[in-house]
């Protein structure tokens, strides 16, 4: 029998002073069986960065041609494609011949491992930012994790804050290639 994913439901606040975007969600996460806590929350740490009322959840982990986020205009081109995690590289170069923008959230432990054996390859991808979340960050983050989350994020000058009410994590994103800024 086949593992059901398990529903997690998170209410977020975001005051993102970089892009003057403040606004509250109410959003429905369904993680896979074989996600983890921290991947989830780097996921909608993902959200937080980009936050628009047209950025959705893709169908995730079971689906091979879909992002874990993306946003689509009316026509239903696609805008931003971001993926989280350490994506294979000839996955992201077909993302960049899809979307307008492609945004890969690294973290995690092998995350040096993969950027030196894809850095190059994707260096050449114009429409491609790639951003590390650091292990301690997307650690720390994973322990806000619970199955109803009221979570606010507050950004500012490329730092980003997340409270819970009770604990609070500050994550420094870094860009590794494209842009700047988040």
């Amino acid at each position: 029998m086949a593992l059901k994913a398990t529903i997690f439901k998170a209410d977020i606040q975001i005051a993102d002073m970089d892009r003057g975007h403040y606004a509250d969600y109410s959003l429905t996460l369904a993680r896979h069986p074989s996600e983890t806590d921290e991947r989830m929350m780097v996921r909608l740490l993902g959200f937080a960065l980009f936050a628009d009322p047209a950025l959705a959840f893709g169908k995730g982990l079971c689906v091979d041609d879909e992002p874990d986020l993306w946003q689509k205009d009316l026509t239903g081109a696609i805008q931003r494609w971001i993926d989280v995690g350490q994506p294979d590289e000839k996955w992201v170069r077909k993302a960049c011949g899809r979307a307008t923008e492609v945004v890969v959230l690294t973290y995690g432990r092998a995350l040096e491992v993969w950027w030196a054996g894809v850095r190059d390859k994707l260096s050449r991808q114009a429409t491609l930012r790639v951003i590390e979340v650091s292990r301690e960050a997307s650690s720390e983050l994973a322990k806000l994790a619970e199955r109803t989350m009221r979570l606010q994020f507050s950004i500012q000058d490329g730092h980003v804050w997340v409270t819970n009410g009770r604990d609070t994590v500050q994550i420094e994103p870094r860009t590794l290639l494209g842009a700047d800024r988040v």
